[in-house]
């Protein structure tokens, strides 16, 4: 780590502890994480890691959320992983056709923490060390209108920007739709400017090389 990181990281524990919290449990390479998603800035890193420790302790008291109380997400079979990609990342693959806007938006959001985690946790060789990324793929092949969903995209990359930040390493959109755009347009604006560089919608056959090219043919379904 260079020495302008090294001071960061050991400013941010300091002021994590002046906010009545702790660092102890974590090492260098996740707080980097919060400090590269608020441009190194020692102070807003450590409020936002704060208000992570303490939604996780609200949202996730457990540690992990129980499969038993996201029962419906888990019988639309829509989301599920795909091994890790050439750069060693997991994958997950969301398969859109099969989402339904939700009437229980609690056990959706626990649903969303629960697909996060288990994708993290899928490329971990022992010990977690803090810097794990994801990719991703919304596959947007055949869907309908009665498929969209703002309010569950948005929540998605909420939970990502503020709870799971520099986890996200690409996020592929195949296949969108004309119906689509407009949506997406929407979600977009909400999205930091860090995020949306990561995204990529792949809708030519030059682009679906190079999404093939990147995740690796063999790890593709």
């Amino acid at each position: 780590m260079e020495k302008q990181s090294e001071t960061a990281v050991a400013e941010m524990r300091k002021t994590v502890e002046k906010l009545g919290s702790s660092t102890e449990k974590h090492g260098d390479p996740t707080l980097m994480r919060f400090l590269v998603a608020r441009p190194m800035d020692p102070n807003k890193a450590a409020k936002m890691f704060v208000q992570w420790q303490k939604c996780r302790a609200e949202f996730v008291p457990l540690g992990f959320i129980p499969e038993s109380v996201i029962p419906d997400e888990l019988n639309a079979r829509k989301v599920y992983l795909q091994g890790i990609t050439k750069a060693g990342h997991p994958l997950v693959i969301v398969k859109t056709r099969r989402h339904f806007p939700p009437k229980d938006h609690i056990q959706s959001k626990k649903f969303a923490v629960y697909i996060l985690d288990k994708t993290i946790a899928s490329s971990l060789k022992g010990r977690e060390i803090g810097n794990e990324k994801l990719i991703g793929i919304l596959d947007l092949q055949q869907i309908t209108l009665k498929n969209i969903d703002a309010r569950a995209l948005i929540t998605g990359f909420q939970f990502l920007q503020s709870f799971y930040p520099e986890r996200l390493a690409k996020l592929f959109l195949l296949s969108m739709p004309w119906f689509f755009v407009g949506v997406w347009r929407m979600v977009s604006c909400l999205l930091e400017k860090a995020t949306l560089e990561k995204i990529v919608s792949v809708s030519n056959e030059k682009e679906k090389k190079d999404f093939i090219e990147e995740i690796g043919e063999d790890t593709l379904p």
